[in-house]
């Protein structure tokens, strides 16, 4: 039956739920939904400390393939990883001293970190050479929705085709996707700034992209 549901739901795609979530204090009950839809292989919208993004099971394929399909992403475009906190991190890659010291330091926040992933990670999330994104976001819904979840997600910006910025509010968010994605989180308007990337798998950090995250070599 829920083989059969999640199959219906993919091809008829009635319009998405529609969480209207506190900012700073998001409701119990509403981040147990969209946790439960995110567990039965649904596609989310969710504010994160950077910008709002697409958020799906860490295992599950169908899911992946409709984010990159809403996004148009090429094959070779592989998401993050946002995790709960550090000790997540560390089971999904290969955290040494180093980048130990920098995560302690940076996270939570809005920047990811590339690390070399563990074979905890499904091959489809990972970049060249083995390595994989990975964030803990700083936001109360964010948080929330991932302590609900009780593992990480697959995530990356709500950056729609066409557009030269990520989306920034619930509403517009719920008009222009309420057929694509099973539910928005709207917490009301929030920035336009990706995460700052680094990486980590060099023998130096390497600053790939200086984004709303400050960051120090």
């Amino acid at each position: 039956m829920l083989a059969y549901w999640r199959f219906a739901r993919a091809i008829l795609h009635t319009v998405s739920q529609y969480f209207a979530v506190h900012p700073t204090h998001p409701q119990a009950r509403l981040l147990r939904a969209a946790a439960t839809i995110i567990r039965d292989g649904g596609v989310v919208a969710y504010p994160t400390d950077s910008t709002y993004a697409l958020g799906c099971h860490i295992g599950d394929k169908r899911s992946l393939e409709r984010i990159r399909a809403i996004r148009r992403l090429e094959d070779d475009h592989r998401l993050t990883l946002a995790c709960r906190d550090l000790s997540e991190i560390s089971l999904y890659a290969r955290v040494d001293n180093t980048a130990y010291r920098i995560l302690k330091r940076y996270t939570p926040g809005p920047y990811t970190f590339l690390l070399l992933a563990t074979r905890e990670v499904p091959r489809r999330l990972l970049h060249k050479r083995k390595r994989i994104g990975l964030r803990v976001p700083d936001h109360p819904v964010a948080s929330g929705l991932l302590e609900e979840l009780g593992e990480p997600m697959m995530t990356t910006s709500l950056i729609l085709p066409g557009d030269e910025l990520p989306l920034s509010d619930g509403e517009e968010i719920r008009e222009r996707l309420q057929k694509q994605v099973d539910a928005v989180l709207d917490c009301g308007s929030i920035g336009v700034d990706t995460t700052t990337v680094v990486d980590l798998t060099g023998p130096e950090p390497e600053l790939i992209r200086a984004g709303l995250g400050e960051f120090e070599l």
